[in-house]
């Protein structure tokens, strides 16, 4: 902008959110606030480096995380999630998603300048890329989390990992689904889908195990997550259906050789499904879980083992 202004860019339909960001940027000189109604046209705008973009926590037809995510890689200044004062747990995903932060109702002059003055982290190692070849112990993603959080955050890997297997919980997996799928499409590169389960119901112990199991034939780039009570499903970046039936013949094979058997003292039989993009019937995300699932079930029909889909 030509005057040297800063904008803040305000994503909102609340003119209550609006009227306070005027009022708490008035007070430091030199801003200017430009509301915006849509994410569609926060990026039309084109907000630069110096800016300041709030999503309203509270923005109707929309999730303000999805957008954080939506927005990530897109703008190059700051953004911040507008959030109520008692959810404790925006902070954490916030951040996750890609936001620099979180600004808590209402605002006020400090806040805004505090969200000027914000450094943003370097980012963090990028992970290797050999499954099966790790030289210490395997990383669990709880521990990953942390890492992306550059700091313990309890907040984070409760909302987002299973406590009895600290692999990834459900509502984790979801995401990954999309944003994987997403990236496959994009940088034309394989993506294959796992989903893997037993029959019957086990301890903590064995469920550790498996989990070890899965760690010990999988890349840092893996996502392993608990599906459901007695399932898992992996999003394996990278790797085609036949890489993804190697590392799960491998579990199979682990787990026979480990003993491993459920509550009644049967051994475990291990079942596996198999799907993979690109392909000609999987356009969406749901297709390829679709037929992994379908691929899961017929594999588990058959009394154990590994089918891909066809």
């Amino acid at each position: 902008m030509g005057d040297g202004l800063r904008t803040i860019h305000v994503v909102t339909t609340d003119e209550t959110l609006a009227a306070s960001a005027r009022a708490a940027a008035l007070p430091l000189g030199g801003f200017e606030v430009i509301v915006r109604a849509t994410l569609a046209d926060l990026l039309a705008s084109a907000p630069g480096h110096n800016d300041v973009v709030l999503l309203d926590g509270w923005l109707r037809n929309s999730n303000v995380y999805e957008n954080c995510r939506r927005l990530s890689g897109k703008l190059r200044c700051r953004t911040f999630v507008v959030t109520e004062h008692e959810n404790n747990m925006a902070e954490s995903i916030a951040r996750f998603c890609g936001a620099t932060g979180v600004l808590k109702r209402p605002l006020v002059p400090s806040k805004l300048r505090d969200a000027f003055e914000a450094l943003i982290a370097p980012p963090a190692a990028l992970p290797t890329d050999a499954r099966g070849q790790s030289n210490g112990a395997p990383t669990l993603p709880e521990q990953l989390l942390t890492d992306i959080a550059g700091k313990p955050d309890l907040n984070l890997v409760g909302a987002l990992t299973d406590p009895e297997t600290s692999l990834f919980n459900y509502a984790f997996l979801n995401y990954k689904l999309d944003e994987e799928f997403k990236r496959s499409k994009r940088f034309d590169q394989p993506l294959a889908c796992v989903m893997l389960g037993f029959e019957g119901q086990v301890d903590e112990h064995v469920l550790r195990e498996l989990a070890g199991i899965f760690l010990e034939t999988s890349r840092d780039t893996d996502i392993l997550g608990r599906f459901d009570e007695s399932s898992f499903l992996f999003f394996l970046p990278n790797t085609t259906q036949e890489g993804a039936a190697i590392m799960a013949r491998r579990v199979g094979e682990m787990a026979t050789a480990r003993g491993l058997s459920d509550l009644v003292g049967d051994r475990l039989v291990i079942s596996c499904g198999i799907a993979s993009t690109p392909h000609a019937d999987v356009r969406r995300r749901e297709d390829l879980f679709a037929r992994t699932r379908k691929a899961f079930f017929e594999a588990r029909h058959e009394g154990g083992g590994v089918i891909a889909a066809v």
